[in-house]
């Protein structure tokens, strides 16, 4: 008779766990350290609507989920809306979580507003001493001064084909390097100048510089540059400083427009371009101020420690649509498009070059994408705009963590494709292909991946 009772209860304990675990989500990991995440689990939606698809066209607040929100590992927020501001889906909109590299859209867009799109930075070159015209000699120093966040093999090589031209070839002096210096995506500025210096002289010059200058002058048809081999020679070492009193000015160098420097970073996910003019805006706290002073966006949305997606930052999807939707008005003012900043999928090289890539899907899609592989335990994003063969426009934010990234990007794509599909399926953007006007490839891929912050190839 105990043996019974026993059997008895265990029995019934077994199924009371049954009932209580019908319908869970898997567990989440414990967050990491950083701003309190609130949202539970991305359990099965709620559905209420008669609609096959569950979207609502009227902006209704109180809107059923859609269907295609299905459970998955992690954290999930998503909010879509038509141009005009109807919402079409919406789950955990007002809680916090990691952009990660989408946070550049916030950079580009405070960018924009400052400096406007025509925009270019100046590399300045000067004379720290007298010029000997017969010889082509510096008798003294060359400094060289400029924050262009771009400056790269071919821009250096195009400086010495002009100092060339002023009939300059010998320098018996010093390179001094200004401490805001940088080329080729390197934080040293004297590590910079060391590389300026090897690539001015064409003895020294790297076999990548000299392919990075023929590229850039094939690209753009000069002929001429080709012609001949731009060298300067500096005798003497490289030093960080300031411009001495009395240099003379020689010459300068502009970088390509904004809205270009802006389509290559943002192509690419260049974390450094983006912490460069993060940096010239004033940092992430500066841009926080102005997004909320800007877009009314309440405080308590927007953490910024990065101005990359780099380390721990907090959006909430509400305060990602204001930006993603200031974003696309700045770029209207200007008379540009999404398009001519954020890569098209499927077309553009980078981050969404193999994305959407089915022949229906191709170049329906233009948005930035965010990946952080061990921050918050795994962080994806996609924000942007998908167009529809019913000629909605529809804005998008997706932000993931706590999971697989993997997962996460098979997710947005799929929640994507759903929402286009329930709207006629999906319709190409009227896009031209853009070629970049700069060699920009992973060029701090490698050291991003070390801290398991980058981008992964799919």
């Amino acid at each position: 008779m105990q043996l019974f009772i026993k059997s008895a209860k265990i029995f019934t304990l077994v199924l009371m766990g049954s009932v209580l675990a019908v319908g869970q989500a898997p567990p989440v990991p414990a967050p990491q350290s950083g701003p309190k995440q609130t949202q539970p689990p991305v359990s099965a939606p709620v559905t209420g609507s008669s609609t096959p698809a569950g979207l609502n066209l009227s902006g209704n607040n109180g809107l059923a989920q859609p269907p295609f929100l299905t459970p998955i590992y992690g954290l999930q927020g998503v909010l879509a809306e038509t141009v005009e501001g109807s919402t079409l889906a919406s789950q955990s909109v007002d809680e916090r979580f990691n952009p990660a590299s989408s946070i550049k859209l916030a950079t580009s867009l405070v960018a924009l507003q400052t400096f406007g799109p025509e925009h270019r930075f100046v590399t300045s070159i000067w004379a720290a001493g007298t010029i000997d015209k017969t010889t082509g000699t510096v008798n003294g120093d060359l400094v060289i001064t400029g924050r262009d966040p771009s400056f790269h093999y071919e821009h250096a090589i195009m400086l010495a084909r002009e100092l060339n031209a002023l009939g300059i070839r010998t320098v018996n002096g010093n390179l001094i390097v200004a401490p805001g210096f940088t080329m080729n995506f390197d934080w040293s500025a004297k590590h910079s100048g060391e590389e300026f210096r090897n690539t001015f002289d064409a003895a020294r010059r790297p076999g990548s510089a000299t392919r990075a200058w023929i590229e850039e002058r094939s690209l753009v048809a000069d002929n001429q540059s080709l012609s001949s081999v731009p060298s300067v020679v500096i005798t003497g070492e490289v030093q960080v400083g300031a411009a001495p009193a009395g240099a003379i000015p020689l010459l300068t160098h502009k970088s390509s427009k904004l809205v270009d420097v802006l389509k290559a970073l943002l192509c690419f996910s260049n974390n450094f371009m983006a912490e460069r003019i993060g940096e010239s805006l004033g940092g992430p706290q500066t841009i926080r101020a102005t997004l909320i002073s800007k877009l009314q966006i309440n405080r308590d949305e927007i953490a910024m420690s990065s101005t990359s997606g780099l380390g721990i930052n907090r959006f909430t999807p509400r305060a990602m649509m204001k930006i993603l939707r200031g974003l696309r008005q700045e770029l209207q003012r200007n008379k540009l498009s999404l398009s001519d900043i954020l890569p098209v999928a499927g077309i553009d090289p980078g981050t969404l070059e193999d994305r959407y890539t089915d022949p229906l899907e191709r170049g329906s899609v233009i948005a930035k994408t965010g990946t952080l592989v061990r921050t918050d335990g795994g962080a994806s994003s996609l924000v942007g705009q998908m167009k529809t063969k019913s000629g909605r426009v529809v804005l998008f934010v997706i932000l993931n963590q706590h999971g697989n990234v993997v997962r996460f990007r098979q997710n947005q794509d799929g929640i994507v494709a759903a929402i286009q599909n329930t709207l006629g399926g999906p319709a190409a953007f009227d896009y031209r292909p853009i070629r970049l006007s700069m060699r920009l490839a992973d060029s701090d891929y490698e050291a991003a991946k070390a801290r398991g912050e980058y981008e992964p190839r799919n």
